[in-house]
């Protein structure tokens, strides 16, 4: 099934390298009332037990996949800062300390927020792991990555924008049947925003237990999105990502990073970086160098895959949101072809699109052509901004379908990336269709470092043979 599916995805990646025509899907989804869970319903419950630990999750702690964060809350009192953790379930030979702090957000005040450095992790090794507050403790486990290698296998899940509605638990339940072992998150996470006063603070507690389900046994690599700012002056608020940087770390440090919102981070055979959409990007600031040492620092020997993550898209062919990514393209795209990135993954838009290899990198304003064109060391850029949050589906296309736009269809979903070697990837996007998931666009996906060098290998000796 394997090869067919190869071969098959060959024929029709050839086709689209052909120049045919992009599709615009003609699904069109019954959407499920687009409202947030109530607060009293199972599905983002508080724990049983006084005091137990809430809203866990884990991201990546260093540069290279042998460390992990762990961070929950506890609602009463301090508790714990430690986190047991061992080879066996409930049989924990290792013990880590963390920190814990509070904050208030108008008149909300947070509960206890700990967050825990595992470090010096064997790699490719299933941990078991407690968190305790007094009487109350609970138990999760996390799968640590292969070696960082040339032709490490690996699974990443994509979601973006997902919000708390029943689509958003519809999203979670259908991505934790891939068997991901990485979710890269595109930003927008819980739509606390819409809400006022000291409703964003509970709402961002709610949300928190609703993606424990996945992201307290998945490393979650977060990107912050617009709806992450909450920039609030009638309520005094104005220090954007309050909420998020308190809940939410990255290990920014470890890749040279002086901010969390930009980072990078190395996972199996993939180069992860990550970029912040609404802060400085221009020449000179903070994010714009720091990226500049980040290219030079990739290791495609190591590394062969190079993936890119932010927020708004840089290529968009719905009305939502159209243009917005564009002042990050002018400034990057020119380095994500020079620097050959595979795919570039964004959320912001409602819904899915996948582009062709193209760029618009000629155009110096007074001459050259000012449309993205077919660009063999370009990226895929591919947009899953269809989590299911409250704002619901964006559904109005731009006509006719832009020439970079190979597919794109407003419905819920979301994606798996599985790296199969240094030459080859298989990509799925799948549709969230009323309960069901449905498989609707895939690739396979040529490393641009290394299935480059193949080719022009295999065309060099075809032409030494020729001339024997």
């Amino acid at each position: 099934m394997l090869v067919e599916l190869l071969l098959f995805s060959l024929v029709l990646l050839n086709c689209i390298c052909n120049g045919n025509a992009g599709v615009t899907s003609a699904f069109v989804r019954n959407e499920w009332p687009s409202v947030d869970i109530a607060l009293d319903d199972q599905a983002i419950a508080v724990p049983k037990g006084y005091n137990a630990p809430q809203q866990v999750h884990i991201t990546q702690g260093d540069n290279d996949g042998k460390a992990v964060i762990v961070s929950w809350i506890t609602a009463d009192e301090p508790g714990s800062n430690k986190v047991r953790y061992g080879l066996s379930d409930g049989k924990y030979h290792f013990t880590a300390e963390g920190s814990m702090q509070k904050y208030t957000f108008y008149n909300y005040t947070s509960g206890y927020i700990h967050h825990c450095l595992l470090d010096g992790l064997q790699y490719d090794t299933k941990y078991y792991y407690e968190v305790e507050a007094g009487n109350s403790s609970r138990r999760f486990w996390f799968q640590t990555p292969p070696p960082i290698d040339l032709d490490a296998p690996y699974r990443f899940g994509i979601i973006g924008d997902l919000g708390q509605t029943y689509n958003s638990l519809s999203t979670l339940e259908h991505s934790a049947q891939l068997g991901a072992e990485t979710i890269l998150y595109v930003g927008d996470l819980s739509y606390a925003d819409r809400y006022k006063y000291h409703d964003v603070g509970v709402r961002w507690d709610s949300w928190g237990r609703l993606a424990e389900r996945s992201a307290a046994y998945q490393p979650w690599i977060w990107v912050a999105g617009n709806h992450e700012i909450e920039y609030f002056p009638y309520m005094g608020e104005v220090i954007p990502f309050r909420n998020y940087a308190y809940r939410y770390p990255t290990p920014h440090h470890t890749s040279g990073s002086n901010n969390p919102l930009w980072y990078a981070v190395r996972r199996a055979s993939a180069h992860i970086i990550v970029l912040s959409t609404y802060s400085p990007f221009v020449k000179y600031t903070p994010q714009w160098s720091w990226l500049q040492e980040e290219f030079e620092r990739v290791d495609r020997v190591k590394t062969p895959w190079l993936i890119v993550l932010m927020h708004a898209p840089m290529y968009n062919s719905y009305n939502s949101h159209f243009m917005e990514g564009e002042s990050m393209r002018v400034v990057f795209e020119s380095w994500f072809c020079r620097y050959k990135v595979d795919v570039v993954f964004a959320g912001h838009v409602h819904a899915y699109e996948r582009s062709y290899r193209v760029s618009n990198i000629k155009y110096n304003v007074s001459s050259g052509s000012s449309y993205a064109a077919p660009d063999k060391s370009a990226p895929v850029y591919i947009t899953v901004g269809d989590g299911g949050n409250k704002g619901g589906l964006a559904t109005s296309f731009k006509y006719p379908q832009p020439n970079y736009c190979a597919f794109r269809e407003a419905s819920y979903g979301h994606s798996t990336l599985e790296i199969k070697n240094r030459t080859h990837a298989l990509y799925h996007w799948n549709r969230n269709d009323d309960g069901k998931r449905v498989p609707t666009d895939q690739m396979v996906l040529h490393n641009q470092y290394w299935w480059c060098r193949r080719s022009n290998g295999r065309r060099r000796t075809k032409r030494n043979n020729q001339s024997k």
